[in-house]
């Protein structure tokens, strides 16, 4: 369907750069490919490329979506507050810009949510290419316990995650469940009036733990919906373009200041749940960018020494990129303070430390 706005939409559905900016395109197809359900779309682009950005502009004006642009990188759970301020229906949907939607999905989560009003809706999590096959994640657990010595101890699990899709779809039912991911998530709005925005100090991880324990703290439920199947398709970055934010977006300080976050929140022990994702810290840079790297460098054989020598110089470059955010969004922020008194109608003040633009009407 390629004209989704109608007179009343009930669903907006929030897209947001998860940690690059190569799988644009065909995420945002797929979702006016596979989606018949009447919506409303607001993007938010999260300092993309040059040529992605220009993408984004042109497709905005030709199918009438709202476009937010900023101007420097965001944490995840920023880039949802900025969308969902603009959000005016029952629904939202949450949706990261690497994630491919099939046929149905929209309408099998709406539907989920209207017929047992559950709060927090998530799908059928697919991983990797090729397509919906390998599931990521189907249902899950996530609830603070107390251990006989009385510490408060994180509980989470994520359910099938790993197995094909054939042999267990059929096997897979809509449930309650206690957990649900931000790759793709289908949310009811009036929870916000209860719970507010979105927690901006998880940076980069476990918001979505958070979250989920927080709608299920008011009494809501949060349900497992099968009949919508969704990919996410992970990195490593595909373009130098997604290098910046890739680094950025799975950097120490980021990764260090949610977890710690999530620990204080929630008022839980310094245990092995969190020793293990300290010890874990970079991996993700290190599989996807550091020793691909190497093995190039070294026509496919690999090197420890030299793989340790540049994870170290790699530190220090994130330390830098890090460092250089905050001063980044320090600067926009005062820019912001010192023009919101004269700031024209096409520019919003929130979050106060970006300068965020909207798409010219259609």
């Amino acid at each position: 369907m390629n004209q989704p706005v109608t007179a009343n939409p009930f669903v907006t559905i929030v897209v947001v750069p998860r940690e690059r900016f190569s799988c644009t395109q065909a995420s945002l197809e797929s979702i006016y490919t596979h989606t018949t359900l009447p919506f409303e779309l607001v993007y938010v682009d999260g300092n993309s490329p040059k040529q992605v950005q220009t993408y984004l502009q042109e497709q905005a004006i030709a199918k009438g979506y709202q476009l937010i642009r900023t101007d420097a990188y965001l944490y995840p759970n920023q880039a949802r507050n900025i969308g969902l301020a603009a959000v005016k229906t029952k629904y939202v949907v949450f949706i990261d810009n690497d994630v491919i939607v099939s046929p149905g999905w929209l309408e099998a989560l709406v539907n989920c949510a209207e017929e047992t009003n559950a709060a927090v809706v998530g799908p059928l999590m697919c991983q990797h290419e090729p397509l919906h096959e390998e599931i990521h994640f189907a249902g899950g657990e996530s609830h603070v316990w107390v251990d006989p010595k009385g510490r408060r101890r994180l509980r989470e699990k994520m359910y099938h995650q790993g197995q094909k899709v054939t042999k267990l779809r059929s096997q897979l039912q809509r449930q309650p469940t206690e957990l649900a991911e931000f790759h793709c998530v289908l949310v009811r709005r009036d929870v916000f009036d209860r719970l507010g925005k979105l927690d901006e100090l998880l940076f980069n991880t476990k918001e979505h733990l958070d979250f989920c324990m927080s709608v299920r703290a008011l009494g809501e439920t949060v349900y497992f919906e099968p009949a919508c199947l969704v990919t996410y398709v992970p990195g490593p970055p595909l373009e130098w373009s997604d290098l910046h934010y890739y680094m950025l977006r799975w950097s120490n300080a980021w990764t260090l200041g949610s977890l710690h976050r999530l620990r204080d929140k929630w008022e839980l022990a310094e245990d092995g749940y969190f020793q293990a994702k300290y010890k874990k810290l970079g991996w993700r840079r290190y599989g996807t960018i550091i020793e691909p790297f190497v093995r190039r460098l070294t026509l496919g054989i690999g090197n420890t020494f030299l793989t340790r020598a540049f994870a170290r110089l790699e530190h220090e470059l994130n330390r830098f990129l890090t460092h250089q955010h905050t001063q980044q969004a320090q600067r926009l922020q005062m820019q912001s303070v010192s023009q919101s008194s004269v700031a024209p109608a096409q520019v919003k003040a929130e979050p106060p430390m970006y300068s965020v633009s909207t798409s010219p009407e259609p």
